[in-house]
């Protein structure tokens, strides 16, 4: 059940509640996360638009307005360049509608995943060339395209970055001191670049975008419009929820609900959802993987075409037909998990080569070959490994040339730095601590995993799931007016965890489990002073079920029976409100257990 460790970070947290007139208990939360300070405790509790960065303070950002600027009042033609996910269709959308905005004679171009690949290539250098472009603005890419840059550069094509990924860089044999390197563009926006001492460096892509708006003079109207797609996809980039994030999300979030595009309502709507009550979660988990899924399965330009949609009629089937590749993806990545854990375990049949190149459960890094897994589902099925086995997780398939692969790490292992000191098995590879992306040919795959596990330097203590609970409460202590409070904390996320709370040895008196899969468990349960409660636990029933058996026998058997049983569980938790037929109870739902 992983390591649990209460968290003790200490501060006067009596005087925190009463200057801000909430609880001791939400006092004690808002330190855990590293809030600090009069000022930093306001801004994370009621941080609003003024709160927000100043844009002029991104190095490069004079430079690349003022480009941008020459040419739109020059009529040049401008091409935006994009990237097949999340971050990337989101920031097109956002610059192409504050360049036409002001009078910018502005189109796109999106690679595609398996043609192109990632962020720009010779062919959109060549197919600008040809469209006589002036000027191309990346986003969400190029930081790592120095060569294509140039080749840009040489045919007269100016070229401004827009970018938050690392800078590509080299170190000594020592693995010391860096040297960066940046590409020869006209203007580089990369808030990761050297010497740039923006406040906050953990914006994504289209977030540089909407600040390089903001910097444009783009109407004030129009930004704030533009908010919901930035918002939109600092949730799908995973950006942690954190300073300026978690503003631009809370802000964001407001206008989603009642949203002035008439694609995201579509989408919205296709995937039977209330606008009004949209969140972290249902980006995360429901719309979010549709707008990537076309550009894993086809091409992201119907997504950008979602975004850019203004009438909801034409909308609609868009949105329809994304999220029916977004089912199919979904498929596609349960076939695959299925396939990775059978590698992993020795069990089942496997192709050709693929249990050569893979690793045994041993290895600290988990390289997984799946030959005819589709390219784009890599990236997926590599962090539903990673979740089941907490180890940094590779998965390569076949690529027209050699192999591709996508890796997800975990907390503790800088993926992009490891690999970058054996970048020279890889034709290409980029990506930040916690994923990449990379292609090599086939016969470096067995040095790359003995060089990564060899190089790794976590230890088996790192390899357990790390369960930090925030306070040790009684479930007696929660009441609705404290849940309604915990609101203060959201938007909820990566950065930005619910709360963790724990109570020791809640007696569950009774169970019943709901669907098909068994993936719901609802439960009686009291205190040792009597006091009764509902809980709920969602995830692996048959393992909490395999858990209390191995631990109470008969006892166990009855609860699951119907009960009585007494049964003692230490839990940590989450409380909410379950509103049914009218009426409101508070509910627990079960978080860990032991």
């Amino acid at each position: 059940m992983g390591n649990w460790f209460v968290t003790a970070k200490r501060a006067d947290f009596q005087k925190i509640a009463q200057e801000f007139g909430i609880s001791p208990v939400l006092a004690r939360v808002i330190r855990n996360r590293d809030v600090c300070g009069e000022e930093e405790i306001r801004r994370y509790l009621h941080g609003g638009m003024a709160d927000l960065y100043d844009p002029w303070l991104l190095k490069g950002m004079d430079q690349a307005v003022a480009v941008i600027r020459k040419a739109i009042e020059g009529k040049k033609k401008i091409r935006v360049i994009g990237d097949y996910d999340i971050d990337g269709v989101c920031a097109a959308c956002i610059l192409v509608r504050s360049f036409r905005s002001l009078g910018g004679d502005v189109d796109t171009a999106i690679p595609h995943r398996i043609r192109d690949g990632y962020g720009l290539n010779d062919h959109l250098i060549e197919q600008a060339r040809k469209d006589q472009i002036d000027l191309i603005v990346t986003c969400d890419n190029g930081i790592a395209a120095a060569s294509q840059i140039e080749l840009a550069k040489s045919l007269g094509i100016q070229v401004v970055v827009t970018d938050h990924h690392e800078v590509p860089f080299t170190a000594d044999a020592s693995g010391g001191e860096r040297v960066y390197h940046l590409p020869p563009a006209d203007a580089v926006i990369d808030p990761k670049q050297p010497g740039d001492t923006y406040p906050f460096s953990g914006i994504c892509g289209a977030v540089v975008a909407y600040k390089l708006a903001q910097a444009l003079g783009t109407a004030a109207e129009l930004l704030d419009a533009l908010l919901e797609p930035a918002a939109f996809a600092t949730v799908g980039d995973v950006m942690e929820l954190k300073d300026e994030n978690r503003i631009l999300v809370k802000e964001g979030l407001k206008r989603m609900r009642r949203t002035s595009y008439p694609g995201l309502r579509a989408l919205i709507d296709v995937n039977e959802l209330k606008k009004e009550k949209l969140d972290v979660y249902h980006i995360g988990f429901v719309l979010g993987p549709c707008i990537n899924a076309s550009g894993r399965l086809e091409s992201a330009t119907l997504s950008l075409q979602l975004w850019m949609e203004d009438d909801y009629s034409r909308a609609v089937p868009m949105a329809a037909e994304l999220k029916k590749l977004n089912d199919s993806r979904k498929e596609m990545t349960e076939a695959g998990v299925e396939q990775a854990v059978r590698l992993l375990e020795g069990s089942g049949p496997a192709k050709k080569n693929a249990e050569k190149l893979s690793s045994d459960r041993g290895d600290k890094v988990l390289i997984l070959y799946l030959p005819d897994c589709h390219e784009s589902i890599a990236g997926i099925i590599a962090g539903r490994i990673r979740e089941k086995y907490h180890k940094p997780t590779i998965v390569l398939t076949d690529g027209e040339e050699g192999v591709k692969g996508s890796g997800r790490s975990i907390e503790g292992y800088d993926m992009f730095a490891e690999l970058s000191v054996c970048k020279d098995l890889f034709d290409k590879f980029g990506g930040h601590k916690m994923a990449a992306g990379l292609s090599l040919s086939c016969e470096n795959v067995g040095e790359m995993r003995r060089r990564l596990n060899e190089n790794c330097g976590l230890t088996e203590e790192d390899f357990i799931p790390k369960v930090h609970i925030d306070v040790a409460m009684p479930l007696s202590y929660v009441t609705e007016e404290f849940i309604e409070e915990l609101e203060l904390l959201a938007p909820f996320g990566t950065g930005n965890t619910k709360p963790v709370f724990a109570q020791k040895d809640v007696l569950l008196q009774s169970a019943q489990i709901f669907r098909k899969k068994r993936s719901v468990a609802k439960f009686d349960a009291a205190d040792q002073e009597g006091r009764r409660f509902k809980l709920t636990y969602f995830g692996d029933v048959e393992g909490l079920e395999s858990f209390l058996s191995d631990k109470y026998g008969a006892d166990a058997g009855r609860l699951f029976s119907g009960g009585p049983a007494g049964v003692p569980l230490t839990i940590t938790y989450y409380p909410s409100i379950n509103e049914y037929r009218g009426k409101r109870e508070v509910e627990f739902v079960i978080t860990n257990y032991c």
